[in-house]
């Protein structure tokens, strides 16, 4: 099975870990990855801590736990580029948001593309 296949099919948590220039590390919860191809894959970002990290350190680390039972993926990770806005955002939520009203200040979005380095279980030390 590939990775997209893998998370296309699986349930759980993910967990995107990433560190400032100086190493302070942030974790934060996400949804399972968009693959663009078998070694690319991106996700939706808010302009906050994660993304500044990002900014400064292109490495970071998505861990995934299925839903009842301890397995899943640790993914290492290099981000690559981003876009700022990209209309391919709306087309890849898996979760449709209500339109902002005319009150809402609406927040920039990026989506952040990486390259896969190295894929290992969750438990384990693998490779």
């Amino acid at each position: 099975m590939t990775l997209s296949e893998y998370f296309e099919k699986a349930k759980g948590v993910g967990v995107l870990s990433t560190a400032d220039k100086n190493g302070k590390v942030n974790a934060a919860i996400y949804g399972r990855p968009h693959f663009m191809d078998e070694k690319t894959l991106a996700f939706i970002a808010a302009d906050r801590l994660t993304h500044a990290n990002l900014k400064a350190n292109p490495s970071a680390v998505y861990l995934f736990k299925e839903n009842g039972s301890y397995e899943g993926k640790r993914l290492y990770l290099a981000m690559t580029h981003e876009e700022k806005d990209s209309p391919l955002i709306e087309n890849l939520r898996r979760k449709k948001r209500k339109e902002y009203d005319s009150t809402d200040k609406k927040e920039s979005k990026f989506l952040v593309y990486f390259k896969v380095k190295k894929v290992l279980p969750l438990i384990g030390a693998g490779a």
